[in-house]
């Protein structure tokens, strides 16, 4: 979901203490020293300018223990009954998207469509993971243009997976009086007589044939009067034809809803299953949909309103601001959402509701929507969302008491996460203590997280604000709030560098905007313009329409001010800055130069393939994606943009796909990209040892080409990787050697290796020690370190990986494994490993550490709350594996359980896992 529920109290005191005066200031370019202030009005200018909004409310499934959810699921998975499958991964769906995981979240939403059960449920899924997927057209076309068809963005054959159902199939022909039945029958309709066969028309319906053939006396009529029965003589013509054909070709749309609304008051089945779905062809537009969706409702014409179903959420989320549309959605009564989505009337408000609140969370649209979603909840985990949503929109909106009610709901079902809320309207209220007290009855009751010391930090000052802000992080280090908050206290008190400093400690693992923000406000406050600007330009590739201080300035506006007090740089000083910071491995400073460079008249198609680098190093997929869209949009030539559309192709999954697009572009113009393109996407995709060759060969012909030097370092150092998995010691030396007389510094770590593969550790420690001094970004640096050294320093080296970036997972798995006692038990466990910076993958970068692991029962325990630790904010396959494996030694086959089901639930596929998942079920009790 993109839209995030800043709270009610941040909103109100964030509008009245930012000082508008403060940043116009800034926006003529007359923000003053803070030292040439005095220091009352210095204080007010840096309030204003660098105020922390409080971290906002988020609208997500959020469970305490969100593994055995998780596990509950897989388990329910196993033995569910087919309809409930797509439900469960619905579940699943939204456990990984209060996790934050992007990619699980579309695996789930996709295995929820690839499961529907009915033909709603594969449209609504469907639907979603097209409005997820929403700028990725191209990969769809490309594909197509390759053959392979992404199914979901297709429409669904509706008809086919409806099939008619009929009560009575046959009507036999019977005599009255002893008189022969007359073989036709005319029907008057005003001036108009339709002569039809009499059997034909009787095998219609039931009514039909009691009339033509039973004891009515219409029975021994040849003539019929049908004039008041809202039937026209060509509808009955087309009804007569129909009788005899079982077609209603060439019939117009009108005189289709005459004839469907005839057939529903004679019970012809057939005939309106034949208008049903003739309508249903003619649907192909929104208005079409809005048109036909009130005869569809009111006639029960199950076909037609899939169809419109289908118009409407195919033009998501374009149609939400469509009135007709909302209407149809908002006022649909029970029987009439049966007709139109079957049993997914929650899934299709799970939809909608999220939707809405992306386009607007305070809309009554948004409301209405999750009212609804709320009505269709069917057990206490649909309805803790449920609630908790409605209460996040009641909440903006303003609605306290009604905001309380359903937070308060959620909680009771379950939902801990729903007390943020509450404590929020206490506030808002002025019970602040209360606030204070809720969230330490949460706390002393159930196992804590960092979200609630985070919350409570709200509800006290000084140092008791401090120290739950700094357990906020222990427990949960991917809180922004707590960093920024620390950082804003810091500046306030003029200790410049430790606020940099502890800023620079969240970018330094997430490049979340709202930090980069932050530290703009900094170096603005601090005239540091050349700072600034590298911020704000990295901000603007990140999101190109991103707007600061709550919404109220463009951060384009910002950069635009900002320029005037920096020096403007040629082309070529611009390379020369781009070359540095490559080097230093500075990828926002990097980031921040080439968005300047895309402003000059230089081939922009490279510069945005090479945004799209830096993008993915720095973890961010849906803006390198964007990036290299932009680089296909601006290709100078056919075989450049053949290139960029193997990347887009591979970096989706299809590398086969990719791997042609290489070779056709080769086929045009024998290019540096395009091998390197090859000679990766052959590594990925080829099982075969033997292709290492072919893969060296196309990375020396990659570097026959031109090429400037950042790129043939990448291709030096990649060509090493390929040469040390082939055991070519002397020639990978050679090439990582040269790689570092061009300054690509990342090829000190393949260096290192191979001082390591040769028995010299110490020569390795000292290749990384190297790297870690020039690398601006050097947690993996350390952690690749922390092999060449003994186990104190390698403990000291993974402690400082985990400060820098606590998302990396090797170092809770190394130090849970590596906790000593007495019992000679091993654990094996694998460190999957990739030369940084390297576009080149090869399946020899894994290594097998395997730790001696002496275990008593004293240190079992620490060891799998080290575990957990990381655990508890990142739901990690290996992480869950070791636990696993750890709950299996000391007999806990109920916690392996539960750890290998959630690991599944991560990755259905892996082998490992499925087998150790295999002999702890066994055990089972």
């Amino acid at each position: 979901m993109r839209t995030f529920f800043p709270s009610e109290s941040c909103k109100e005191t964030q509008l009245s203490a930012l000082n508008p005066q403060s940043w116009l200031q800034v926006e003529r370019g007359k923000l003053s020293k803070i030292a040439s202030h005095s220091s009352s009005s210095s204080s007010s200018s840096i309030e204003s300018l660098i105020k922390v909004p409080e971290p906002p409310i988020l609208p997500f499934f959020k469970p305490v223990d969100y593994v055995e959810v998780l596990a509950q699921i897989h388990e329910e998975l196993e033995s569910c009954p087919p309809q409930d499958r797509s439900k469960l991964y619905l579940l699943q769906f939204q456990v990984f998207r209060g996790l934050g995981e992007g990619k699980l979240m579309r695996r789930s939403l996709r295995s929820a469509w690839q499961k529907a059960s009915t033909v709603h449920e594969k449209l609504v899924f469907g639907a979603w993971l097209k409005y997820e997927k929403q700028g990725e057209e191209l990969i769809a076309d490309l594909l197509a243009n390759c053959g392979k068809c992404a199914q979901e963005f297709g429409p669904v054959d509706i008809s086919g997976q409806l099939p008619l159902q009929l009560s009575v199939s046959s009507y036999e022909t019977v005599s009255m009086n002893g008189n022969q039945i007359l073989k036709n029958v005319i029907f008057r309709i005003g001036d108009d007589k339709i002569v039809c066969d009499r059997q034909k028309i009787s095998s219609l319906a039931a009514p039909f044939h009691a009339m033509l053939n039973g004891c009515f006396s219409e029975s021994l009529c040849e003539d019929i009067d049908l004039s008041e029965n809202n039937i026209s003589a060509s509808g009955m013509r087309a009804i007569d034809e129909f009788s005899k054909t079982g077609s209603l070709s060439e019939v117009s749309p009108n005189l289709l809803l005459e004839i469907l609304v005839f057939a529903n008051k004679f019970c012809c089945e057939r005939l309106r299953d034949a208008c049903d779905r003739k309508l249903a062809s003619l649907v192909s537009s929104r208005d079409d949909a809005v048109e036909l969706m009130e005869y569809a409702l009111e006639e029960n014409c199950r076909v037609l309103a899939a169809s419109c179903l289908q118009a409407f959420l195919n033009d998501l989320p374009d149609c939400l601001n469509d009135n007709r549309v909302v209407e149809i959605f908002r006022h649909a009564d029970r029987q009439q959402r049966l007709i139109m989505v079957g049993p997914a009337s929650y899934s299709l408000y799970c939809l909608l509701s999220e939707v809405a609140m992306n386009l607007d969370p305070q809309s009554d649209t948004t409301a209405c929507f999750l009212e609804q979603l709320v009505e269709f909840a069917e057990n206490d985990q649909q309805r803790q969302l449920a609630f908790h949503q409605l209460g996040c929109v009641r909440l903006l909106r303003r609605e306290y008491e009604e905001a309380e009610r359903l937070f308060e709901a959620s909680l009771n079902a379950g939902h801990i996460y729903s007390v943020v809320g509450l404590a929020r309207l206490g506030y808002i209220k002025g019970h602040k203590l209360w606030s204070y007290e809720k969230l330490s009855s949460v706390i002393s009751t159930i196992s804590p997280l960092g979200w609630m010391y985070q919350e409570r930090s709200l509800y006290h000052e000084g140092d008791q604000r401090w120290e739950d802000l700094e357990k906020a992080t222990e427990l949960d280090p991917t809180l922004t709030y707590p960093y920024m908050y620390r950082a804003a206290s810091l500046m306030l008190k003029e200790n410049v560098q430790a606020a940099l400093a502890e800023i620079n400690r969240v970018l330094g693992f997430k490049l979340a905007l709202e930090c980069l923000e932050l530290r703009f406000c900094f170096y603005l406050a601090l005239e540091d313009y050349q700072s600034a600007i590298c911020d704000v330009q990295a901000i603007l590739t990140l999101s190109p329409d991103y707007r600061m201080f709550e919404g109220r300035v463009a951060a384009s506006q910002f950069r635009t001010l900002v320029r005037e007090h920096v020096e403007n740089w040629t082309t070529a000083d611009c390379w020369l800055q781009l070359y540095d910071r490559w080097s230093s491995v500075d990828d926002i400073g990097s980031l921040s130069v080439i968005y300047q460079m895309l402003e000059s008249d230089a081939a922009k198609g490279v510069l945005y393939f090479r945004q799209s680098l830096l993008l993915l190093r720095l973890n961010c997929p849906e803006a390198a994606m964007r990036s290299l869209q932009l680089a296909r949009q601006h290709a100078s030539s056919e075989h450049e943009r053949l290139v960029y559309e193997g990347w887009i192709l591979y970096d989706t999954g299809h590398c086969e796909e990719g791997l042609q697009k290489a070779e056709d572009s080769i086929k045009i113009k024998r290019s540096f990209e395009a091998f390197f393109l090859k000679a990766y996407a052959l590594a990925d995709s080829s099982q075969d040892p033997s292709c290492s060759s072919t893969v060296v060969s196309l990375l020396e012909d990659a570097l026959k080409c031109p090429s400037d030097r950042l790129r043939k370092g990448q291709a030096l150092n990649n060509l090493g990787s390929v040469y040390v998995d082939c055991q070519r010691l002397d020639l990978a030396a050679d090439c990582y050697i040269n790689a570092l007389k061009i300054r690509h510094t990342r090829a000190h770590q393949g260096l290192a290796r191979v001082h390591f593969l040769r028995n010299d550790k110490t020569a390795a420690y000292d290749e990384m020690t190297k790297l870690i001094e020039k690398a601006r970004n050097n947690a993996s640096a350390y952690e690749k370190r922390s092999e060449y050294c003994d186990r104190e320093l390698t403990k000291a080296d993974l402690e400082m990986v985990t400060r820098l970036d606590p998302l990396r997972v090797y170092p809770y798995r190394y130090r849970a494994a590596g906790i000593p006692g007495n019992s000679g038990w091993w654990v094996v466990f694998v460190s999957t490993r990739l030369i940084i910076g390297s576009k080149m993958p090869n399946p020899n970068t894994t290594h097998l550490l395997i730790v001696s692991v002496l275990m008593d029962s004293r240190k079992e325990k620490e060891a799998i709350g080290e575990l957990s630790r990381a655990i508890a904010f990142k739901a990690d396959l290996h992480l869950l594996h070791l636990r696993a494996a750890f709950h299996e030694h000391i007999g806990d086959v109920l916690g392996a359980l539960r750890d290998c089901r959630a690991a599944l639930s991560v990755d259905p596929n892996h082998q490992e896992m499925l087998e150790l998942h295999s002999r702890v079920n066994s055990h089972e009790p």
